[in-house]
């Protein structure tokens, strides 16, 4: 069995480190804990592992966030990954900090990373790991929050939050999306 685990996020210094860069975050918390390291290939950075019996496919586009959907056909059918298998890190106001849902499938909720991907693929039926990042912002700021970096509370319960997510990436690709939505949503 193979996986793809897609962190999303944006290339560049200034997006480094801000609310909108926690799939690239998550992601390589992930690949550090299962030492698989990253290479720059077409479309991203690529990463190759084994998780027991599991192949797996780490990426982090490079694409920008708008047009992740590109990297992610192109590399879903390079390694001939089922839709099912496919696992993608991403932000979500919607959610309080740090809190973590975990879907088979669903809407875009007006994330373009989402959006893109489903239009590249053809379906919205692949999983997906939401990581919360509140909405603590006046009105009309959205992009600047997302865009923005953590408050310092925040950067203080991140990395505990991040080795959350890392577990229910584990729990995903060993055990299923049934038992990772089962031990991670609402944890």
């Amino acid at each position: 069995m193979k996986y793809l685990i897609v962190g999303l996020g944006n290339i560049g210094d200034e997006y480094r480190n801000t609310r909108h860069n926690i799939g690239f975050r998550i992601l390589d918390a992930f690949a550090e804990a299962s030492n698989i390291s990253f290479q720059t290939e077409r479309y991203g950075d690529v990463g190759r592992g084994r998780l027991k019996n599991k192949l797996l496919v780490l990426l982090k586009p490079s694409t920008y966030m708008n047009l992740s959907g590109n990297a992610v056909r192109y590399w879903r059918e390079k390694e001939n990954i089922p839709p099912e298998n496919i696992l993608v890190l991403v932000d979500d106001l919607a959610l309080p900090f740090g809190a973590i849902r975990i879907k088979p499938s669903g809407s875009d909720a007006g994330h373009n990373g989402l959006k893109s991907i489903a239009q590249m693929l053809g379906t919205q039926n692949y999983a997906r790991l939401r990581f919360g990042i509140g909405n603590d912002f006046p009105r009309g700021t959205q992009i600047d929050y997302v865009l923005g970096h953590f408050s310092l509370d925040e950067r203080q319960r991140l990395p505990l939050r991040v080795d959350v997510a890392v577990e229910a990436i584990r729990d995903f690709v060993l055990c299923g999306i049934q038992k990772a939505m089962c031990d991670y949503n609402n944890k």
